[in-house]
């Protein structure tokens, strides 16, 4: 999924969030893989099979979090924390943190790139700050992460997926983004062959006079070496280009998408280049869809169960929200608009589906466009986030007062001592929010 962005989240106290139609069609819903037995894990978000997501998901909800003015349960975080690899790397899931990683680890730079940037909005002891700032275990850790991030860097400026694989632009765009969030300057690090990331992006770009996929970018190119127009790598990418990241707020005022390949292409002209095939996919019907089912053409296939053709194009609901995000942060809320209506009305059973990661996602692009994910369609996205995992460290105060007014309506209750929990709770909003400072540099 595309990168990107948080810091402003404390501001967020004004109950903003994504919330989604509960009537939304189960066709939507995205195909996952052969279902593994639920394994509920102390402190992680999610009941399924960790395998292949666990960091993900989990770093995707704390950033989702931050940005809706939620403080994750410290036992959240120390999970995260103990994935963490000594060598500062993470894997998709460690099923045994007491044991060393080991060779045989495998690391992944996705999986590192969105820890490291979840745990950057994680509130640090006060006390560890005052002695000596850096040391306490969540800015070690971020450190860790940043550092093994720069050591595995390709020679052409990128990174792939796994270490020594060629360069990809989604996975070159997450650690863009992470390190841009966790006050880096990417285009300062030069890999061995002297080649920044921004150099390695930049070779995944198609240009604006392309027969096809004008200003997209790649994931990588094809055996034959041509470029072909991926949704996933260009949202990521716009975030990249822009030096933004996942938790970004929508720029303004807002602006026409244009595509322009100037003589000495740029990554933010290359990002904004992304954004207006963005839009141009998003103004067709409102969402991107996934591609054809293998051995099936588009408009070719039979009427299934569900009511739609096997091989007709179907929604991708997790691209469209990544798009959102990507077309907020060029600063075309308004091309992002038809989209976000769309997801309020059909992304419910998706993210109902796909747990915490596919909340996460749909939180994330409310925040971006200034949508209220607290009332997204008639649903609470965050309320629905935070249930999936253990009970938040501290939530927004109108969240609280909230549950105030429905114990208020409980036989007995004495309004006059609502009015003083109110006004002893209102003396903690200056604590609150001077407890969520971010240092961002994008």
């Amino acid at each position: 999924m595309t990168t990107v962005r948080l810091r402003r989240g404390a501001t967020a106290l004004a109950a903003t969030a994504v919330l989604l139609s509960a009537g939304s069609p189960a066709a939507y819903a995205a195909p996952s893989p052969a279902p593994s037995p639920s394994v509920p894990v102390a402190g992680m978000y999610g009941t399924e099979d960790p395998t292949y997501d666990g960091v993900w998901r989990q770093s995707l909800a704390f950033m989702a979090q931050q940005v809706s003015g939620v403080e994750p349960a410290p036992k959240a975080v120390d999970w995260l924390l103990e994935q963490q690899c000594a060598s500062g790397g993470f894997a998709s899931f460690r099923p045994d943190p007491g044991k060393p990683c080991g060779p045989a680890a495998t690391l992944d730079t996705n999986a590192t790139a969105v820890a490291v940037q979840a745990l950057s909005g994680v509130n640090k002891p006060e006390a560890a700050e005052a002695a000596e700032p850096g040391t306490d275990p969540v800015s070690k850790a971020m450190a860790a992460g940043a550092a093994w991030l720069k050591s595995v860097q390709n020679k052409d400026g990128g990174w792939s997926y796994h270490p020594g694989a060629p360069s990809d632009a989604n996975s070159t765009s997450l650690v863009i983004s992470a390190l841009a969030a966790t006050g880096h300057r990417p285009g300062d690090l030069r890999s061995s062959g002297g080649k920044t990331p921004y150099d390695a992006l930049l070779g995944f770009a198609i240009p604006c006079d392309a027969e096809q996929g004008a200003g997209a970018f790649a994931y990588q190119p094809d055996k034959a070496g041509k470029l072909v127009a991926n949704a996933d790598a260009t949202a990521a990418a716009v975030l990249a280009g822009l030096g933004k990241d996942l938790q970004t707020r929508g720029a303004k005022p807002d602006q026409k998408p244009t595509c322009e390949t100037p003589a000495q292409q740029t990554a933010e002209r290359a990002a904004r280049n992304g954004a207006a095939y963005l839009a141009t996919a998003l103004a067709k019907n409102g969402h991107l869809d996934l591609p054809p089912m293998p051995g099936t053409e588009a408009g070719t296939g039979t009427v299934t169960g569900t009511g739609t053709q096997a091989g007709a194009p179907r929604p991708d609901v997790g691209n469209t929200a990544d798009a959102v995000i990507a077309l907020g942060a060029a600063g075309h809320i308004g091309a992002a608009a038809p989209a976000m209506a769309w997801l309020e009305k059909n992304a419910t059973a998706w993210a109902t589906e796909n747990g915490p990661a596919a909340y996460a996602q749909l939180i994330l692009a409310a925040h971006t466009v200034g949508a209220d994910a607290r009332d997204f369609g008639g649903v609470d996205l965050v309320q629905r986030l935070n249930a999936t995992g253990p009970a938040p460290k501290s939530v927004p105060l109108a969240e609280e007062h909230q549950e105030d007014a429905a114990a208020s309506d409980e036989p007995g209750f004495n309004v006059w001592l609502a009015v003083a929990i109110f006004l002893v709770a209102g003396t903690g909003i200056g604590f609150l929010l001077s407890g969520r400072k971010r240092n961002r540099q994008l």
